[in-house]
């Protein structure tokens, strides 16, 4: 999967398109992620203990990480990436700045 757990990332389709955050986690077995701020849906949840949270719970909820680019800070938009060795390690390198990103 080309997206990690802290990336900053743009979402490109859906109802959040364009909203820019960052991954909360990834769920690579899945294919999806949670980006924070996105995919907000309200649960109903019950108290498990004396005292715990109930109600109305707003919640981030996952999308597929196809519908999300790595965030370049350089060209303020969402870029694809490639991946190269540099040094024995595989590094994620936007494919129209050569920004890295690993």
């Amino acid at each position: 999967m080309h997206i990690k757990k802290g990336d900053k990332v743009q979402i490109i389709s859906g109802e959040y398109k364009g909203h820019v955050g960052e991954v909360i986690k990834a769920l690579p077995k899945e294919g999806k992620v949670i980006v924070e701020g996105a995919n907000i849906r309200t649960l109903h949840q019950k108290a498990t203990q004396m005292g715990g949270e109930s109600g109305r719970i707003e919640k981030e909820m996952p999308i597929y990480a196809s519908k999300v680019l790595l965030y370049s800070e350089e060209l303020k938009r969402g870029v694809r990436t490639r991946v190269e060795v540099v040094d024995g390690k595989k590094v994620r390198v936007s494919t129209k700045s050569d920004e890295k990103f690993d």
